[in-house]
């Protein structure tokens, strides 16, 4: 039985490579992803992307609307304020200081007291921006802060000085002028922001801050002339420049900057106000080193507070110009912020949104080809069985079409569409390819079993007719060999989807059926029986039984040595009956008796174009054969080093004894008289037996080993066929002489010499043709045999329903 092992290991070793070049090819050092991961990938990849260019642009913006926002409160509240008084503070003082040393015991010098109250506020509020952060602030705010605090730490040592009388009245006026001048820079400073708008309109705050200047630098100087009525050259220099210094700003920079509320004071320069002060600086008189002030002190104070007082008022609506401008700009920052966030934002969401939409809505419909992928994959197998069970189907009903779409996942569906339908359109026309081999097949193993039914009813004609034995010999080898060869027809028969044709109408007994399958082995006579108890196979059962047997039989007689004997052991068991079959071969590995197992209960649907090289299909016959009966076919380790093959008849395959069966006769001693004649035999069809010199290599529990003879006395050909005499039974040695005989103790006989003996031809032809006759006229008289194609009667021969 290691034959089965080879082809099982053969089987693996296919299957193995089917399932290894099955897989899909896979391309060297491509890394595949999980569709779910790609659409993931997809879903975060512009997500993420678009994400730090909205944070990027929402940054800006925001840092932008707060340094602006800071830059603002700044210019016109933390800085500006306290700059802008500190300048106006500082102008008056500068002033009042003039006045106060060009007449030390005046009225000058009681304003000038309250003003220094006054400043000190100013400076009192302008100090802590020194310790400002300046961070986010115009570059150089910082310097000019610090600058100008260092100016106001000599004011105190300035104003002693005053009031002593140390200082001299152009050095009093160089000192106020530079704090004023360093004021000055803190504002010029505040009004370089980064909205160009807003320089433009501070710039033009710059120029009244500094016109303003131009006329308190202007009204200091002249403040000290007007007690004496002249000014030195250098007095008049500062007049002169102050003068067309501040024309120069009013009418090339701020007048024609001048906006909405603004334009009232276009006519600034030609107000009576400004022509009274114009007039009293044109009066201004040189002679000599000195210049001649003419004019009235109060007419100047009165048209120079005027003006002071309209330049201020520009100032305010300017600075109030530039406020709202700014605070408007970092205010549509802001708005531009908030939108450009919610916008971002919301973009940012319906991007991810839109993109989780869309792979979902992709892999739906990938998923949805996979479903209809594996509906097919499971749909295919059914059908495949279906055309096995014999089953029409129809090509259009089992395929599910799907819907084409204009895209390529449309173009996909399609060709899953035609792979569906080419796949089932192939499996139905392999199905049918295979349909006909098999009846093909059939038909031809059909004839060839006519012929060899024919070939059957010619041997026995030619036995009939000889009765030498040498030719006997041939012809009962001849027939022994067809007897085989239908039972290899009957293996295709099998493979092609059929079932054998020998049919019984009568239960057999298991003796019989065992003897069968024993005479259709090549090496029959290394098999022994031996059967326990009376069991008899239901008649359906019959025919594929003794296929079976014949199977298990001849593959454990191929594959154990020529010499050791086949042991067959029958005997009844709780579910049925047990046929043992046991060789003393090579055997087989665990892993093939589990394969041979596998198959032995699930035995497959055998491609007989796949196997087409592999000539030992008993193992599929077996398997195919116990499953149409039933039976339970196990291979074991045998004891002996060889294989143990089980098979377990159920007991619906097993009956009882027939009733129009008599009991088997005992055999007869030597010198028992003639046996009386038996009841005929019921119209059915015993296996045939096989044939060695003559005798029956079988034995049943409880009886000695019987042989076959030829009556004595009256032929049978005379005797009418209810009073025909069964076959005769012969003792060993019966007929040797007491010299020839072996001694009855055979234990001492070694099983090498037992054999051998068996292989002695010890027949005559007397004996031959005795038992040719006997058995010719014991199966003239039975007609349970099935008719041949000509109306005679052979056993197995086929019925016309194989033609």
């Amino acid at each position: 039985m290691a034959g089965w092992g080879r082809v099982g290991r053969r089987r693996t070793k296919s299957a193995g490579d089917g399932s290894a070049s099955s897989q899909p090819r896979r391309l060297a050092g491509v890394r595949r992803l999980p569709l779910r991961t790609v659409l993931l990938i997809i879903v975060f990849v512009p997500s993420l992307t678009f994400t730090p260019l909205l944070a990027s642009g929402m940054f800006q913006l925001s840092s932008q609307w707060r340094a602006e926002k800071a830059q603002m409160d700044l210019a016109t509240k933390t800085v500006g304020v306290p700059a802008s008084d500190l300048f106006f503070s500082l102008d008056k003082e500068r002033r009042l200081t003039a006045e106060t040393q060009a007449d030390p015991g005046g009225a000058a010098a009681g304003r000038l007291a309250k003003q220094r109250t006054v400043t000190d506020q100013a400076v009192g509020a302008f100090r802590p921006l020194t310790s400002l952060d300046t961070g986010k602030a115009p570059e150089g705010l910082a310097d000019a802060i610090a600058r100008t605090d260092r100016g106001l730490n000599l004011l105190d040592e300035q104003r002693r000085a005053v009031d002593a009388g140390w200082a001299s009245p152009q050095k009093a006026f160089d000192y106020y002028s530079g704090i004023i001048e360093s004021d000055l820079r803190v504002l010029t400073v505040l009004s370089h922001t980064d909205e160009g708008e807003v320089n433009s309109s501070a710039q033009t705050l710059v120029d009244l801050f500094w016109v303003v200047n131009m006329i308190g630098r202007e009204d200091a100087v002249l403040a000290r002339g007007w007690k004496t009525g002249r000014l030195t050259k250098d007095e008049y220099g500062l007049v002169t420049d102050a003068a067309g210094t501040r024309k120069h700003l009013l009418r090339s920079q701020v007048i024609p900057s001048l906006t909405g509320d603004e334009k009232r004071y276009e006519t600034l320069m030609t107000g009576k106000a400004w022509e009274a002060m114009t007039a009293l600086e044109g009066r201004l008189t040189p002679s000599g080193n000195q210049v001649i002030l003419r004019g009235d002190s109060a007419g100047w104070r009165s048209s120079v507070d005027t003006v002071t007082e309209q330049v201020t008022q520009l100032l305010r609506l300017r600075l109030d110009a530039v406020s709202k401008i700014g605070y408007d700009h970092a205010g549509m920052l802001f708005v531009i912020f908030i939108s450009v966030t919610s916008v971002g934002l919301l973009a940012l969401g319906l991007v991810i949104f839109t993109s989780w939409r869309l792979t979902s809505i992709l892999r739906r419909r990938i998923l949805h080809l996979r479903e209809d992928a594996q509906e097919l994959q499971e749909r295919l197998p059914k059908v495949v069985a279906r055309l096995e069970r014999g089953e029409d189907v129809d090509v259009d009903a089992e395929v599910h079409m799907l819907k084409p779409t204009p895209d390529e996942l449309g173009a996909l569906g399609q060709a899953l569409n035609l792979a569906s339908r080419s796949a089932v359109f192939t499996a139905v026309r392999q199905a049918e390819q295979h349909r006909g081999f098999q009846r093909m097949l059939q038909r031809i193993a059909r004839r060839t079993q006519i012929l060899i039914g024919l070939q059957l009813k010619k041997l026995d004609e030619l036995e009939r007719k000889h009765e030498d034995p040498e030719v006997l010999e041939g012809l009962f080898d001849l027939d022994h060999l067809t007897a085989r060869l239908r039972r290899y027809e009957e293996n295709l028969v099998i493979l092609g989807g059929g079932q054998p044709q020998r049919r019984w109408r009568k239960p057999v007994h298991l003796l019989n059926v065992l003897r069968a399958a024993q005479g259709e082995v090549q090496d029959y006579r290394r098999i022994s029986i031996d059967v326990e108890g009376e069991s008899w196979v239901s008649e359906r059962a019959v025919g594929p039984l003794v296929h079976v047997l014949a199977e298990l039989m001849e593959n454990a007689t191929t594959f154990s040595k020529p010499m050791t004997p086949v042991e067959v052991r029958a005997a009844p068991v709780s579910r049925g009956v047990a046929v043992e079959i046991e060789d003393r071969g090579l055997g087989m590995e665990p892993e093939q008796y589990a394969a041979a197992n596998a198959l032995m209960k699930s035995p497959p649907q055998l491609d007989v174009m796949t196997h087409a090289d592999d000539v030992r299909l008993g193992l599929y016959v077996v398997a195919r054969l116990a499953a149409s009966l039933g039976l339970q076919v196990e291979l074991r380790s045998s004891a002996f080093g060889g294989t143990r093959v089980i098979v377990l008849l159920p007991e619906a395959l097993i009956v009882d004894r027939p009733r129009a069966v008599p009991e088997e006769s005992a055999p007869a001693p030597a010198s028992a008289p003639a046996p009386a004649p038996e009841p005929a035999r019921p119209q059915e069809e015993e296996p045939a037996a096989p044939r060695e010199d003559g005798q029956l290599p079988t034995r049943s529990r409880g009886r000695a080993m019987a042989y076959v003879t030829a009556p004595t006395g009256i032929p049978d050909d005379a005797l009418p066929p209810s009073a025909r005499r069964p076959l005769p039974q012969r003792v060993r040695q019966a007929s040797l002489v007491t010299e020839l005989k072996v001694p009855a103790n055979t234990d001492e006989q070694t099983e090498q010499e037992t054999w051998a003996r068996r292989e002695q031809p010890s027949r005559s032809s007397a004996t031959i043709g005795a038992f040719q006759r006997q058995s010719r006229r014991r199966r003239t008289g039975d007609d349970a045999f099935q008719p041949r194609p000509d109306g005679s009667s052979e056993p197995g021969s086929p019925t016309t329903e194989d033609r």
